[in-house]
């Protein structure tokens, strides 16, 4: 039997996701849903437990604790930011894991 993934958001997403369409909020919690049994199925950011979904467009940006069974979901931007989001996880890598219980549950 499969793993189920427990899923944790940051400020930074839940702040993102306020801002969305019905529409599109419905695509993201889709695409979490599946991210609970098969977190890599995203597209990896230079490490594999780095890894971002699209979605229309848009990207979809998080982390896999494997050890700990638990996925963070980071970020929800368009093209723009994406450079940016992805230097900012990878030199704050550490403190994610360190702070993983600071996050809320989706």
């Amino acid at each position: 039997m499969s793993k189920t993934f427990k899923v944790l958001v940051t400020n930074s997403f839940l702040n993102e996701y306020k801002k969305l369409s019905f529409d599109e909020k419905r695509k993201i919690e889709k695409i979490i849903e599946q991210l609970k049994m098969n977190p890599f199925s995203g597209k990896p950011l230079g490490y594999k437990f780095f890894r971002e979904k699209k979605i229309e467009g848009k990207r979809l940006y998080y982390l896999i604790f494997e050890d700990k069974i638990k996925i963070l979901i980071l970020n929800y931007s368009g093209k723009k930011k994406q450079k940016t989001i992805i230097n900012e996880v990878k030199n704050t890598l550490k403190s994610y894991r360190n702070n993983l219980d600071v996050h809320s549950e989706w």
